[in-house]
Order: C-alpha cells, then sequence, then structure tokens
C-alpha cells in the first residue's frame, strides 16, 4: 500500500512517450534510397515532389481519421508512422533532385521532419556557417535525447488535436489539412536547406 505523504514517481519522457519515440526510432532506423535522379532545375522538381507527397500524407490521414471515437484513437500512431515515412521518402527524394544523396544522413532527416515543429533542433543540430546552414551529426545518445523532446511535442500536439477524431467527416477533413500542411512544412525545410549550397556551388 501506498504511503499518502509520498509522491508517487514519475514517468521518464521515454516512457511517458515511448510509443512515439519508438515510432520515431523506427523511421530514422534507415535512410530510403531516392526514387530520383538530379534534375537541371531542382527547386522545380522539389515543388512538384512536395504536392505528391503532401495530397497523398493528407489522403493517408484523413482516411485513418474517419473512423470516430476510441476507434479513431487507434490509428493515431499508424497515421503518425505512414504520414512520417511519406515524408522521409520526399525529403530523400528532393536531395534526389539536387543530386546530394550521399550526404543525407539521419540528422539531416530529422532536421527536415521536425524543424518546423520543435524549435529546439535548430538549436542542437543546426549552425550558421559564413554563407548556409552546417548540419552538425548528432551521437547516439544525443540523437536519442532529441527525439525524447520531439516525441513530447508531438504528444501534445495530438492531445489538442484528439477532439477532432471523435467528429465524423470534419474532423477526419481536418487532419488531412493538417498533414498537407505539415508536409509542405518539411519539404520547405529540405528545399531551404539544399537550395543555399547548391546556389553557393553554382556561383563558385
Amino acid at each position: 500500500m501506498e504511503h499518502p505523504l509520498v509522491p508517487r514517481p514519475q514517468p521518464s519522457n521515454d516512457e511517458a512517450h515511448g510509443p512515439i519515440i519508438a515510432t520515431l526510432e523506427r523511421v530514422l532506423a534507415d535512410i530510403p534510397a531516392p526514387a530520383t535522379t538530379r534534375a537541371e532545375l531542382p527547386e522545380h522538381a522539389a515543388k512538384a515532389i512536395a504536392r505528391r507527397a503532401a495530397k497523398r500524407a493528407a489522403v493517408l490521414s484523413g482516411s485513418l481519421a474517419l473512423p470516430p471515437g476510441p476507434l479513431g484513437l487507434m490509428t493515431v500512431l499508424p497515421d503518425l508512422y505512414l504520414i512520417w515515412q511519406t515524408q522521409r521518402q520526399m525529403v530523400s527524394d528532393i536531395f534526389g533532385v539536387y543530386g546530394r544523396s550521399a550526404e543525407l544522413t539521419r540528422t539531416h532527416m530529422l532536421y527536415c521532419l521536425f524543424r518546423h515543429a520543435a524549435s529546439q533542433i535548430v538549436r542542437d543540430v543546426a549552425v550558421r556557417g559564413t554563407q548556409r546552414l552546417v548540419i552538425q551529426q548528432l551521437s547516439g545518445s544525443a540523437l536519442r535525447n532529441a527525439l525524447g523532446t520531439i516525441g513530447v511535442s508531438v504528444s501534445r500536439r495530438l492531445a489538442g488535436n484528439a477532439t477532432g477524431r471523435w467528429i465524423p467527416l470534419a474532423g477526419a477533413a481536418a487532419v488531412g489539412a493538417y498533414a498537407y500542411w505539415d508536409t509542405m512544412q518539411v519539404a520547405n525545410t529540405a528545399t531551404r536547406l539544399l537550395a543555399e549550397s547548391h546556389a553557393e556551388t553554382a556561383a563558385a
């Protein structure tokens, strides 16, 4: 029997947000090969890739949010995994059209996927060089800490948006719209990261 004056131990971030962190680790376990080749106009090609991926993400997320109530809540983790998989492939394809696939690492992927949603990542991995951003590669322990921070941020967002899954159709439409917007933000981050160094190389 617990003593009433003894506080219960609070779960760590890994325990409280374990399923989300585990999903993140699966997504970042490997870098997918690009389904693209270097393009003469990479900015235009990247925009087309982004739009296709965003539409796919919206359809996936909106469809999984259609079941109302508890059934809808059960689709949250599969939804996250499929969306992050879609975004992961999109980032790889964008690096491909810039001819930079060999440079894409797990830390680059982490930065592109979550820079807009977890600003702490910017301070942890991105350093402004003389003319462009430089992504610092994280060690295994630092990457784990970053995933914990992202897990907290994602959990809070999901808690705030959970009510939408109880509203048939309208809720699914809102979830799909957010997936579209989120995917476009990921694409914008990847494109900005690559465009700076591409312009620098072209001017050399």
